[in-house]
Formats: structure tokens, sequence, C-alpha cells
């Protein structure tokens, strides 16, 4: 092999790893049959949450998973597949689910989540889940709830008397 084509895919390889070190989740996509500009838009809507969608060799990211041990995601890595890495677990793929159901073109395979491989039944889940935001908001109100309630009957039996 020519030590330039094997150099190059060297520092690819040392690229996906790299986006596997920083991302909390990896969603595979099957892109097939989508057009430059639904392509585009997707990209766009990955970009604002922080996301990126990429296309390698299945063969690339097979090398660079062999590092990572997740033995499980080389039955996805076949066909015409691109990997959108995200730092957030649930923003990706609440986005993918949301441009999937719109565009039949984009099929969702699999996903790497927090070091657990998914299908696609389970990186639907993962969408369906609140973001951080959502989880805070709801773990707050939990917490109020008991001090509420107390006020409440404070305030009932200073009115009675």
């Amino acid at each position: 092999m020519n030590p330039d084509t094997l150099k190059s895919k060297q520092e690819i390889v040392s690229e996906i790893e790299k986006n596997f070190e920083e991302s909390n989740s990896l969603v595979i996509v099957d892109y097939r049959g989508l057009t430059v500009a639904q392509l585009s838009e997707l990209r766009k809507s990955l970009k604002a949450v922080d996301a990126s969608l990429s296309v390698y060799k299945n063969t690339l990211v097979s090398r660079a998973n062999a590092t990572k041990g997740n033995a499980e995601l080389e039955q996805y890595l076949n066909g015409s597949n691109a990997f959108v890495f995200s730092k957030g677990v649930v923003d990706a793929p609440k986005v993918l689910a949301k441009f999937a159901k719109r565009n039949e073109s984009l099929e969702i395979k699999a996903g790497l989540i927090e070091g657990r491989v998914v299908d696609a039944d389970g990186v639907k889940d993962v969408a369906k889940l609140p973001d951080r935001n959502g989880l805070l908001s709801m773990f707050l109100s939990c917490l109020q709830a008991p001090v509420r309630s107390f006020a409440c009957a404070v305030k009932a039996v200073a009115d009675k008397q």
C-alpha cells in the first residue's frame, strides 16, 4: 500500500477514535435516498445541538472501534452509513428521530449510547427522553412539592383561625 494512503487512513482512524472518546452518543444512520438539500438541513439541525454527521468507510470505523472493544457494533457496519457523534446523550437521537419521521429515506440503524450498543428501537427510546434541562426541572418540582404542601396546610390553618 502507498505510504501516503496508509498515513491518511491512520489519520482518519485516529480522528474517529477521538470522536469516540469525546462523544457520549454515536448514532449510525443509513442516508441513502436523501438529497443534498435534505442532508444539509440535517447537518444544520445537528450542528444546533452540538452534534456532527460524518461519513467514513465502515472498515476505518471498524478499525477505530476495535480499540474501544464494542464488538456488538460491528454487525451494523455494512452498507452506506453516516455516523452522528454528539456530546449530549439525548440531543442527536432526538433530532434524528424527528428528521426520520419527516424523511423516510433516513434509517436509524443503531447507536452507542454512553458505552452501550443499542439497536434502532433503543435509539428511538432515548430520543423520547427529556433533555437535561427537562430532567432538572422535573427533579426540582419533586423537591418543591413537600414544601409547597406544607405551606398550603399552614396557610389553611391560619385562615381558619
